[in-house]
């Protein structure tokens, strides 16, 4: 399982954002999006199931949008 938080600029970005997660969307488990209206930013969290290279695929596409912030880590070995 992995956890991601990207930080992005909502109104310019969200369109691509969007375009990434639903491109990998079969390894999402949950997704909950936190709005910064008087700054014009979001969080979004995302709970994975995804071996290694899935989940640096995501973070790569995530990554190639300018104004993206991706910080990730791994619960596997805690609930394992």
């Amino acid at each position: 399982m992995h956890y991601r938080h990207s930080s992005y600029e909502r109104a310019n970005h969200a369109p691509e954002v969007q375009q990434v997660l639903t491109k990998h969307g079969s390894q999402i488990l949950s997704r909950n999006g936190i709005p910064d209206p008087g700054r014009q930013r979001g969080i979004i969290t995302l709970t994975m199931q995804a071996n290694d290279s899935e989940r640096q695929s995501l973070e790569n596409d995530l990554k190639r949008i300018d104004g993206i912030s991706v910080k990730s880590f791994c619960l596997t070995d805690a609930i394992e």
